[in-house]
């Protein structure tokens, strides 16, 4: 399933990092806008020197254990996991597009050919501002592409025709092109959002929300402000959610409160809330790869793809950039998603919408276990080759360990140390509890390891598996290193943000249905209108 050709390889896959007070580390190329170099004003030195991302490095650097025994490992993590935790399946790619936002690469896509070395570094911030869903928003000479002649609302896509399910417009993301098959690729500002088809459809319904959010707008308002003012609107209600609604279901309740109550230890704590932010290499090769045991290897998707049989290699080929769409030039319209299996909304007040008993999808637990079909990944979800398919270089846990191995990440035990140096009453997990975690299928064992290889993984246990661990032992909520790491980088990455929920403390929002509270599920009622033929237009 190689991804359609035309287009461009999405910078999913990250060979090196250029990490602040340290430059270029890692083993691949300085990341740089080299697809372009040929044309840009820009000489091709100064591509190559500038970085593309603002990373840091919040603790020390750690010890690189042997590719051998992330080998081992990482085999040991991807043999299964039948284990379903109380998380709805929609929040793990949720977390992907939140991941996407915070990691997106500007470069690729929103400056054009004529991008400066300035523009590289300060194109993109770490920061909970939706800029992979506006770019660099509708007066930029690239970003303009994404929005509507009005310069307010963003384009939507259209779905194909197949057999009675008639195209539908606003149920993909727009697309543009084609290749020599007719398929069109995704004119959004990060085309990772269309590697898989759940977080495609995520990235299609926070379009229709700021459509909506346009729509809900005082015919008062001058046109040369409508765009801001919605932008502004969406921000704050993103952020709101994520705080109270996903933060809380991923993380130890209260390390969530404690953090935004309290402020960060860790974090680029004291940092002016107006500065530009950094992604700490702990949260992005580490903690935050917590929903990739979240993913299933099968989903009931729609009333076309019941009972399981929306399965997750499905899922990826009917998308733009790991399948293709399935040799369609756009989505199908029997693969539309029915979103009643996805999130919970009698918990919002409608228990209408309720799917099919027994169609509900809940995540994984979180833990050390990853489900079958993330061993073999196809080469378009990662930027790879055919000549991955089949290979460890196609196993995702082999792909984490080894990232974060080049960047001699820090261990767990390092970061547990760090914290408690910081004023965080952190525990260290045991080696005992490192080595069986909470045994059964949900608990990856390290059987194959020989006793040297073992002793010397648990004394330096890699970040990932560490924050996995936690989570197993704390029934499948991340706690300790990995509760505190995520809520302390969304909270900067909220604080430094243009539209700012940690600095507009007297924020609340007023789109969802009940005063004062505004989740995931509110969301999805705003931009589908509320309305079940919207939700799930293909029915029961």
């Amino acid at each position: 399933m190689a991804p359609a050709a035309e287009q461009p390889t999405p910078r999913h896959g990250r060979d090196a990092f250029f990490i602040e007070g340290e430059g270029v580390v890692g083993d691949g190329p300085t990341p740089a806008l080299t697809a372009r170099a040929n044309t840009s004003q820009t000489s091709v030195a100064a591509r190559a020197a500038a970085p593309t991302f603002r990373f840091s490095r919040v603790g020390p650097t750690g010890v690189r254990l042997p590719e051998a025994t992330l080998r081992k490992v990482a085999q040991a993590m991807t043999g299964g996991s039948e284990s379903d935790g109380a998380i709805p399946s929609g929040y793990t790619y949720l977390g992907q597009f939140v991941d996407h936002d915070l990691t997106f690469d500007a470069t690729s896509v929103a400056f054009g050919d004529a991008v400066s070395p300035a523009d590289l570094l300060q194109g993109r911030s770490p920061t909970l501002d939706l800029d992979s869903l506006y770019g660099a928003g509708p007066l930029d000479s690239v970003s303009s592409g994404f929005y509507e002649s009005d310069r307010t609302r963003l384009k939507v896509g259209r779905t194909t025709k197949v057999g009675g399910d008639k195209a539908r417009a606003g149920f993909d993301v727009p697309r543009v092109g084609g290749d020599a098959a007719g398929r069109a690729r995704a004119n959004i500002p990060d085309r990772r959002n269309d590697e898989n088809l759940v977080v495609a459809q995520t990235h299609a319904a926070m379009i229709r929300f700021h459509n909506r959010v346009v729509a809900g707008l005082g015919a008062g308002t001058p046109a040369g402000e409508r765009f801001e003012k919605a932008r502004r609107r969406v921000v704050l209600h993103y952020q709101w959610m994520l705080r109270h609604d996903y933060l809380p279901r991923i993380c130890d309740g209260a390390v969530v409160k404690d953090v935004f109550d309290n402020g960060r230890k860790v974090v680029e704590p004291g940092a002016d809330p107006l500065s530009m932010p950094t992604m700490p290499v702990e949260f992005s090769v580490g903690a935050f790869r917590l929903g990739h045991s979240m993913v299933r290897e099968a989903y009931d998707w729609n009333a076309r793809f019941p009972s399981g049989s929306g399965t997750l290699d499905l899922l990826f080929f009917f998308s733009g950039t790991s399948g293709g769409l399935g040799g369609d030039p756009t989505l199908p319209s029997n693969w539309i998603a029915d979103w009643r299996r996805l999130y919970r909304f009698a918990q919002v007040g409608r228990p209408d919408l309720k799917p099919p008993a027994g169609e509900f999808n809940l995540a994984r637990r979180i833990d050390t276990r990853l489900v079958d079909p993330l061993g073999l990944l196809p080469a378009g979800s990662f930027a790879g080759s055919a000549s991955d398919e089949g290979t460890i270089r196609a196993n995702l846990a082999f792909r984490n360990l080894v990232r974060a191995r080049m960047l001699q990440l820090a261990s767990g035990q390092q970061m547990a140390a760090l914290l408690r140096a910081n004023g965080v009453p952190v525990a260290t997990l045991t080696k005992a509890q490192l080595r069986d975690g909470a045994g059964g299928r949900s608990s990856a064992q390290l059987d194959t390891l020989t006793a040297a290889q073992r002793d010397a993984f648990l004394a330096d246990t890699p970040l990932w598996f560490y924050v996995l661990r936690e989570a197993e032992l704390n029934d499948g909520t991340l706690s300790g290193v990995g509760a505190r790491l995520v809520a302390e980088t969304f909270h900067r990455a909220m604080e430094g943000s243009t539209h700012s929920i940690v600095r507009s403390t007297g924020f609340r929002p007023s789109l969802g249905a009940k005063a004062g509270r505004f989740r995931m599920a509110d969301l999805l009622l705003v931009a589908f209108e509320g309305r079940r033929e919207l939700l799930a237009p293909l029915g029961d």
